[in-house]
């Protein structure tokens, strides 16, 4: 007696429904971990930008305190005596406070850098593997 071809196996992709299912399930979780390392990895990128940026925010917050200070020095020299080493507090502060705005300015940089905290390629790339699976599931 000659047996069904629909139950004979013919090719290695002919499987077994319970082999495929578990190789989609494996498949799946390993999908979902990578996409959970891409992430962690952009939020991690992010992070340290955003990091970067604040701390850079925190310098110029200081170096400015100290133009402040060299500027009250100064006004302060200035009144007390009408001589030359009020001029000299003056361009102390005047430099300090360029320096804070160096720092601010590329602190702004740093965080616009940042962007938003999302992971933005994970989330691409999960919608990419949803669309993947949905059209072989349609065919």
């Amino acid at each position: 007696m000659e047996t069904s071809t629909r139950f004979r196996r013919t090719t290695e992709d002919d499987r077994p429904l319970g082999e495929l299912v578990q190789d989609l399930s494996r498949q799946t979780s390993t999908l979902i971990r990578q996409e959970m390392r891409l992430a962690q990895a952009e939020l991690a990128e992010k992070g340290r930008h955003a990091g970067k940026g604040a701390s850079m925010f925190g310098g110029a917050g200081v170096v400015a305190l100290y133009g402040v200070g060299g500027l009250v020095a100064a006004a302060i020299l200035g009144l007390a005596t009408v001589i030359e080493p009020w001029i000299a507090a003056a361009a102390v502060g005047a430099v300090l406070l360029l320096v804070a705005g160096i720092l601010a300015l590329t602190g702004k940089k740093e965080l616009d850098e940042a962007g938003p905290p999302k992971p933005e390629q994970a989330l691409e790339s999960m919608q990419r593997d949803v669309e993947t699976v949905k059209a072989r599931a349609r065919s």
